[in-house]
């Protein structure tokens, strides 16, 4: 998936959990996951864009590592809210699907960008 794209689909994803949030129960349970999936799920893409920018490998690294944290985090929350039955489940299972796809991408992209970084290294320094 090029960077484009991803940038395009966790905007999407940012936007689906605005939407989803906005239709939560208006107590303290729905403000207080609301408010913790909100910054998490709206991290995700403003944190990815971030990286694309980053000034070197290793700035990159560490920059999607704090994407994979945000998106796993968002994705406690879904499970969470999911679990305690508090809505119709369609959308947030819908979102729960996508977080853990973005999740496995970014856990991919750490990993590769690392391989590569290390590699990069050693045959540097031959």
């Amino acid at each position: 998936m090029a960077k484009n794209e991803l940038e395009v689909r966790t905007k999407q994803f940012s936007l689906r959990v605005i939407r989803f949030v906005g239709e939560f129960p208006k107590n303290n349970i729905g403000n207080v996951l609301g408010n913790q999936l909100l910054r998490s799920a709206t991290s995700v893409g403003a944190n990815y864009r971030e990286a694309n920018r980053a000034e070197s490998r290793r700035d990159f690294i560490h920059k999607i590592g704090i994407v994979e944290k945000e998106a796993a985090e968002a994705l406690y929350w879904l499970e969470l809210y999911n679990d305690a039955n508090v809505s119709d489940g369609a959308e947030c299972r819908s979102l729960l699907d996508e977080a853990n796809q973005l999740v496995a991408i970014f856990v991919s992209i750490g990993k590769n960008t690392k391989a590569r970084s290390t590699l990069y290294d050693r045959t540097r320094k031959t």
